[in-house]
């Protein structure tokens, strides 16, 4: 599940930075989803692997924090690109004839270095006491925290994009590619 995560997600991106037609605000924000979908999984995935394979629990506690830090952020950072994508959506049905005046560049930008900038404060605040308050050990918590960490992120790629015509698109022209160069 994790290689189908980081592989989906890869591939929108390069789909999306390969094809000038998909420069637009909701693909812009489609690829930085997947960035933080890779990112945020990759924060945890590994050393749980790690941890099966050795069968060990233990981390150290700068690691912890490390990967706790990094988890909220990209955590976050999901939360706040699936609203902007939201806001963009609406924009684009609601006011369809003001979409690029409203939606530019400039926007974007701001609106995706926002939510860093807001993931990263509200961390701080909120998100190590609700980490360390939590029961770690209850089955029920790791069920609820494996689909959180490894099934959504997974499924963004097929939900947001493979039943998109160009992103379908733009995938079969990059493989079409890398097949022609090899």
């Amino acid at each position: 599940m994790y290689l189908v995560t980081v592989l989906g997600n890869l591939l929108i991106i390069l789909a999306v930075s390969s094809d000038s037609y998909l420069h637009t605000p909701m693909y812009f924000f489609l690829s930085n989803l997947s960035f933080a979908d890779i990112c945020f999984t990759s924060t945890t995935v590994p050393k749980m692997l790690v941890n099966i394979q050795t069968q060990s629990k233990s981390i150290t506690y700068a690691g912890c924090i490390a990967q706790m830090y990094f988890f909220m952020v990209f955590g976050g950072m999901d939360t706040f690109l699936l609203t902007v994508m939201a806001y963009d959506r609406f924009v684009a049905i609601c006011h369809p004839l003001h979409y690029t005046v409203i939606m530019n560049p400039w926007l974007c930008g701001l609106l995706v270095l926002v939510s860093w900038f807001t993931v990263v404060s509200l961390f701080y605040g909120t998100g190590l006491g609700v980490y360390l308050s939590s029961d770690a050990s209850s089955w029920r918590g790791m069920i609820a925290s494996l689909m959180y960490t490894v099934v959504t992120p997974m499924l963004n790629p097929f939900i947001y994009s493979l039943r998109n015509k160009d992103i379908k698109r733009a995938l079969q022209k990059v493989l079409r590619i890398t097949l022609y160069v090899q």
